[in-house]
Formats: C-alpha cells, structure tokens, sequence
C-alpha cells in the first residue's frame, strides 16, 4: 500500500480571480512524492490543535516545504529590518503539527528551506534572520529572480557517518540554493551534519529518530535533472511504509 505523505503548504494569492486567496504548494514537492511511490496530502497552512492528532494518525509521512520567513519571535528574537515577511497562521498551524509529530517519535520527516529552520526552531534552536548581513563574507545563497532552481549553485560537504550521506550514498554534492536565512543555533537531539564552504549550515538530522532529515536546499527542485537527489525522497517514503 502507498504510505500518505503530508505535504505543508502555503497562503497563495496569485489566482487569476483577484482577490481569491489560494492555499497552494510547488508542484515539484507533490511529483517527487508521487515519483518516489507516496500519495501526496496537501495540508493547508491553517490547522488547529484539534486537527493535530487526527492528522497525524492517518499521516504516514511528513514533508515540510519551503516558503515565508519564519517570525523571529518564535526564536527568541526582535525582527530586524531582513525579515522579508511573515505568516503568523502557518507558523502555528506547522509549529504545533511538527511538536506533535516529534513527541510521537515515529513519523518520518523530510524538511526543506523553510521546513528546514522550522524543524530547527520547533526543536528550540536560533536562526540567522539574513546570512548576508549577519555573516559577512559568505557566498550568495539567496534566490536569484530568474535563475532555474534546477541550476547549482555551491557545493554542500556532508558527514560520512550521518544519516544523509548514507542515503544519498556520498559526502559532496553541488546542490541550488535559495534563501537568507539559515540555522544559527541548533536545536535539541538535531546534529548538524552539512555544510556549505562558508560553514553555512545546509542539514540536519535527528540521531535518536527513524527518520528525521532535514535540508537547506530544495532537493524537489533538482531532480528533474540531478537523479542524486531522488534517494532522500525514495527514503522518506520507504520509512513511511
């Protein structure tokens, strides 16, 4: 039986009726589901406490994606003038799935750019609101307008006793890239395992948990062209079975 895999998604106003806000999510997370063999949920950026549990018992998975600035206020931090926008609804619709899920100690998880650092925050850990301004002398991580995502943009080095690399069945790999922020403080139970050449942390991982894995970059995007990266969702939805 195909395992359901929950997929986070986000507020979306680009309907062509004007004024008719969507939820929505990239269509390259729900075909890299399908791809790897899951049967991909979109879940709307609006659950509350009560649609946590019941959620997560019919859930096999879970898929944490990209999108909005996560608000500082959740890490313990003031917003300085970087925080490109904030959804107040979704972060507590996925903050609270994802603790949920956490405590449970079995779902699988697979987090992505923003799922990436929510993962991280719900977990108590910090991040670095704008790379660029907060680490000179980094290289460019942010999203280029313009630019495919399926385009490499630096090298990622991983370490060769953690989950991913077993996964993935390497320890460097040139990876795209399309954010500023990034994990500062890691959270609780979560190891770092991942680098870019600037020691911008790029992944991490739970060493107690199933399968909990977690990137900065956006592996979805890639595998259109980049096969190396089809493991990470072939794994998640092998541990949902």
């Amino acid at each position: 039986m195909r395992p359901l895999i929950g997929i986070t998604g986000r507020k979306d106003t680009s309907a062509r009726l004007l004024g008719s806000p969507l939820y929505a999510v990239g269509q390259t997370y729900v075909r890299a589901i399908s791809h790897a063999g899951g049967v991909p949920i979109i879940l709307p950026p609006m659950m509350q406490p009560d649609d946590w549990p019941i959620l997560l018992d019919k859930l096999d998975g879970l898929l944490l994606t990209g999108g909005e600035d996560i608000a500082p206020e959740l890490y313990g931090q003031e917003a300085g003038g970087w925080v490109a926008g904030t959804d107040p609804e979704r972060d507590a619709s996925e903050m609270g799935l994802v603790q949920l899920a956490l405590e449970r100690e079995q779902l699988p998880i697979l987090a992505i750019c923003r799922g990436h650092q929510l993962l991280n925050v719900a977990l108590g850990g910090n991040l670095y609101q704008d790379i660029a301004a907060q680490l000179p002398n980094t290289l460019s991580h942010a999203y280029v307008p313009g630019r495919p995502m399926e385009d490499k943009v630096h090298t990622v080095t991983l370490e060769p006793d953690s989950k991913i690399s077993h996964v993935l069945q390497g320890t460097r790999y040139e990876v795209n890239s399309a954010h500023h922020q990034a994990i500062k403080e890691a959270g609780k139970g979560l190891r770092v395992v991942a680098y870019a050449p600037d020691g911008v942390v790029e992944a991490v991982e739970m060493p107690n948990h199933p399968f909990c894995i977690s990137v900065q970059w956006h592996p979805e995007a890639m595998v259109p062209k980049s096969e190396e990266m089809w493991p990470l969702f072939y794994a998640l939805v092998e541990a949902a079975k």
